[in-house]
């Protein structure tokens, strides 16, 4: 009984011990994200991971590329995790960021309603498709909120010289992807999304083209400069990055949704 007593106090020292060792100064770290990471269910699925390896806990910010990056602007965040390459290497020319991490990708995808009134389906090109339904005026569904999906789309749209706004078969909603889907579909229109969004999104809404070149998104971490925010948890900040792209995130992003849709859904980019 006393070896038992014994052990059990031991035990209990080098539980105390390893919580201890992952004390840190500043355990709350502000991740502005965008929508399509939490919308997937990506940062649910490593959050609790990254936390219980570190000791940090995230304080979760969702919106859309351009707001989540005004984030960074405003020193409400510690650390970036976003889609739009110009706008980050815009802010980070500003000096509120650092170095902008590239660490992993997925696909656009266009969706929309399985008889594909436009003849989307076939597409070589995302722009080809967008010139499709610009020459049929369908119903195409936009974010329409600065977000790096609405990004990446108007970028299409000016390839071809098109300017879609104030065409009556554009519709702008102006919020997150999982609203623009639901729209969407309520709409029979076509929808620009990522794909992982598409899928974790319950819509009937039929996938129509996919894995073009042009439609490749990258996402790309940016810690927030302390030389700009004296405040900032720049530790914090880098340890979630170096987590981010450590071998057992790595493993964890790739294998993500994989048993529930039978598919890879986000690809790793090795760090140097």
């Amino acid at each position: 009984m006393k070896k038992l007593s014994i052990l059990l106090i031991v035990g209990v020292m080098l539980l105390s011990l390893a919580a201890c060792a992952k004390q840190v100064e500043n355990p709350v770290i502000r991740l502005s994200t965008t929508t399509s990471v939490n919308d997937s269910g990506l940062m649910a699925y490593l959050q609790p991971e990254f936390e219980k390896d570190t000791g940090y806990k995230l304080e979760i910010t969702s919106a859309g590329t351009g707001a989540a990056i005004e984030k960074g602007r405003t020193g409400d965040a510690d650390v970036l995790l976003v889609h739009a390459k110009a706008s980050e290497e815009e802010f980070i020319g500003e000096g509120y960021g650092e170095v902008r991490v590239p660490f992993m990708y997925n696909y656009f995808v266009i969706v929309g309603p399985e008889a594909d009134p436009a003849g989307v389906k076939g597409s070589t090109t995302a722009a080809e498709a967008f010139q499709k339904i610009a020459d049929a005026q369908a119903t195409f569904v936009s974010r329409g909120d600065d977000s790096g999906t609405h990004k990446a789309e108007l970028k299409i749209w000016s390839s071809i010289g098109i300017d879609p706004t104030g065409q009556p078969w554009y519709i702008s909603v102006g919020d997150s992807m999982g609203k623009t889907l639901t729209v969407g579909d309520e709409m029979g229109g076509y929808v620009f999304t990522d794909k992982a969004t598409y899928l974790a999104h319950d819509n009937n809404l039929s996938l129509l083209l996919e894995e073009t070149e042009d439609m490749k998104n990258t996402y790309s971490l940016i810690a927030i400069s302390p030389q700009r925010f004296s405040d900032t948890n720049y530790e914090g900040a880098q340890a979630f990055i170096e987590w981010m792209t450590s071998e057992k995130a790595s493993k964890m992003i790739e294998s993500y949704g994989v048993e529930q849709y039978g598919e890879q859904l986000f690809f790793v980019i090795p760090v140097e």
